[in-house]
């Protein structure tokens, strides 16, 4: 299997906190605490992980609560490439209720000082040589700005790395000048960095011509039970996933990144590529937590995906 690298610039702990239904005003009283550490790289390199990869991971954390960071590296059987920062990494808190509504209070993240910056550039020229793709993922913590992570980009470029990109806003705007092999935004930040709508496969197959233009491979937008669709300068196609009960959807996003990295360097077909990471999808939304607990499961996921050809790209493409 593959040696992966994945860059996780603002992880954090999230506390999950599963309650029946959120009342806003009120006393609420939880049913079950969950912590996991986490951060999207560190949730797409424990699916990477049970599919089989080796896994190296890098990014900025907090000295001062590292330990169960340190402990899941361990679990799984990262190599850590972490630059330590003074403080703690930052804590989210996920509310989620049982009809699958999930609230986000996500804190705002580390301060990172421009001698961990350099030094995280200086780590990822020495380990990123052996690497069959890098994955940057996320938002970005205090202190780090869009131009950095430009830098970030282009240097892992050099190196001759594949970049695998999935953020939002300003980062990914600052992102896609750096020609990325692979992007996934959902509809909404997709909408936003281009000042264009997404919700429709035309509008979405218009903005991936544009993107393919400016040289980005893979260009995967996913709409959550809408579907996922997926276009290359060669082709497009779309995925209905199955109905699932939903547990929480943190996370689905990163799996579903995963699953494409993973079909993509196994050098799958387009459409048992699409039809497994869909389904890995559909297994996050159904389970607080990260990775794949059940091939099994997943096995009968895949055989409830719809993968289809996607003919009105073929007509924008021309």
């Amino acid at each position: 299997m593959a040696r992966i690298l994945t860059i996780t610039l603002n992880p954090a702990l999230d506390l999950t906190i599963e309650l029946p239904t959120l009342r806003l005003g009120e006393v609420n009283r939880g049913e079950a605490l969950h912590v996991h550490a986490a951060g999207k790289g560190l949730n797409v390199a424990q699916v990477l992980a049970d599919l089989g990869h080796q896994l190296t991971v890098a990014g900025f954390l907090g000295s001062d609560n590292s330990e169960r960071f340190e402990a899941l590296f361990r679990q799984r059987g990262f190599i850590d490439a972490f630059i330590r920062v003074p403080g703690e990494t930052r804590r989210n808190l996920k509310l989620a209720e049982h009809d699958g509504r999930v609230t986000d209070v996500n804190g705002a993240g580390l301060q990172v000082p421009a001698h961990a910056q350099a030094a995280l550039l200086q780590r990822l020229a020495e380990i990123a040589p052996g690497h069959d793709l890098a994955i940057v993922a996320g938002s970005l913590p205090q202190g780090v700005s869009p131009q950095w992570l430009q830098q970030l980009l282009e240097a892992l470029r050099a190196l001759g790395l594949p970049v695998a990109l999935d953020t939002s806003g300003a980062a990914l705007r600052a992102g896609l000048a750096c020609q990325p092999w692979l992007i996934k935004p959902n509809t909404e930040e997709l909408a936003q960095v281009l000042d264009a709508p997404a919700e429709e496969l035309q509008h979405q197959a218009t903005a991936a011509k544009a993107l393919h233009a400016r040289g980005i491979e893979h260009v995967v937008i996913s709409q959550g039970a809408q579907g996922v669709s997926w276009f290359t300068p060669g082709g497009a196609w779309h995925a209905l996933p199955p109905t699932v009960a939903v547990a929480s959807t943190v996370g689905a996003g990163d799996s579903l990144l995963a699953g494409m990295v993973h079909g993509l360097l196994s050098h799958a077909s387009a459409e048992s590529t699409l039809r497994t990471a869909t389904a890995i999808a559909a297994m996050a939304v159904t389970q607080i937590g990260f990775g794949i607990p059940d091939h099994a499961a997943l096995a009968r996921l895949e055989s409830g995906v719809h993968v289809s050809p996607m003919a009105a790209f073929a007509e924008v493409a021309q």
